[in-house]
């Protein structure tokens, strides 16, 4: 793993929310490619010009990380009481309660507060995630004096919320989230190189099982088998063994060539951190929605809950929305509350 330095260097340079010279930012693209070459791959350092074939992909990658670093996430007060007043809250939660049992639930914010270290810290920041659903439904809507029924209508819910990056200063968790947006970058490109590594392992091992068939019918062709077996039987399967074996010999060829070279691993790094903005990003929507999570428009009345959402998207395994959250220690339910509340359904 790279060391906690570089790693921080990164984070700040990107997210610490201060403008950059010339100077750092060479300094910057310095660190950026040491950094990924360490969580990656450190035999990258062999290539004679892994820097210079580096530097394109990963000057792309800060610009799209600066972007995401840049965009403003305000801070939301977790608390039971805010859920009445604050559309954000009212939308991301069914019940003031579900608030407090999000907070209570979080194995990294309690540890926060236990620590020694924050005895006295009464607020921590920390990261909300969450999964946001849309799906259709019909529900009744009033247009005039009359209630019209079985309108088509788009409900909008959010679950599995999860609290992360819990620091002491707003600040400090915007560097967590940006050191976790970095990792993840990491993981991607890391991830391909072990995939295709185990491509050709299994290849490789299929090369070896379709050899020993093929040794096996040939004993069977000149040995007793061929007595009592038609010789153009054993001669076809022979012939299809050989087509198999030449397809799984290209494959591991393939797959060998593409990682067991230097090239082929700058190749794979180059492939996702050129190319960023593919597997991360963060966008923000504007919803308006009824407190029953109901979508309408801005002629719709009665109470409405007009929120900017932001909306994270880490390639194909999740896309959900995200907030930044002050996560009072007194709002924080004792763990003896949550055994209570488990056994209930016991």
């Amino acid at each position: 793993m790279a060391t906690p330095s570089l790693l921080d260097r990164v984070a700040s340079a990107l997210f610490g929310g201060k403008k950059t010279d010339t100077d750092a930012d060479r300094q910057l693209i310095a660190d950026m490619i040491e950094l990924v070459v360490e969580e990656v791959e450190p035999r990258v350092r062999f290539h004679a010009r892994y820097k210079q074939k580096l530097e394109n992909c990963v000057r792309a990658s800060i610009a799209h990380l600066r972007s995401i670093g840049s965009q403003p996430l305000e801070p939301i007060l977790l608390s039971r009481k805010s859920w009445n007043d604050d559309p954000r809250l009212n939308a991301f939660f069914a019940k003031a309660d579900d608030v407090t049992a999000c907070m209570g639930r979080s194995r990294e914010l309690r540890a926060f507060f236990e620590n020694p270290s924050n005895a006295e810290v009464q607020e921590a920041y920390a990261l909300l995630g969450m999964k946001k659903a849309e799906h259709a439904t019909f529900g009744t809507q009033l247009e005039g004096d009359s209630v019209r029924h079985d309108v088509a209508q788009t409900a909008v819910n959010f679950s599995e919320h999860r609290l992360v990056a819990p620091s002491a200063t707003l600040a400090a968790t915007r560097l967590e989230i940006g050191r976790r947006m970095i990792q993840r970058l990491a993981q991607i490109a890391l991830a391909r190189i072990v995939a295709i590594d185990m491509k050709a392992t299994e290849l490789q091992e299929h090369k070896a099982y379709l050899g020993a068939r093929m040794r096996l019918l040939n004993l069977a062709r000149d040995g007793m088998e061929g007595l009592v077996k038609d010789p153009s039987t054993i001669a076809q399967e022979v012939k299809q063994i050989e087509s198999e074996l030449k397809v799984t010999v290209d494959g591991y060829i393939e797959a060998k060539s593409s990682l067991a070279t230097l090239d082929g691993y700058i190749k794979h790094i180059d492939d996702v951190f050129a190319h960023s903005e593919q597997h991360l990003t963060l966008t923000q929507l504007l919803l308006r929605l009824n407190r029953m999570g109901i979508k309408v428009d801005a002629a719709a009345g009665g109470a409405v809950n007009e929120l900017s959402l932001a909306e994270l998207s880490i390639g194909d395994n999740f896309r959900g929305a995200i907030a930044i959250v002050r996560c009072p220690r007194s709002e924080l339910p004792p763990k003896e509350d949550l055994v209570s509340k488990a056994e209930r359904y016991l």
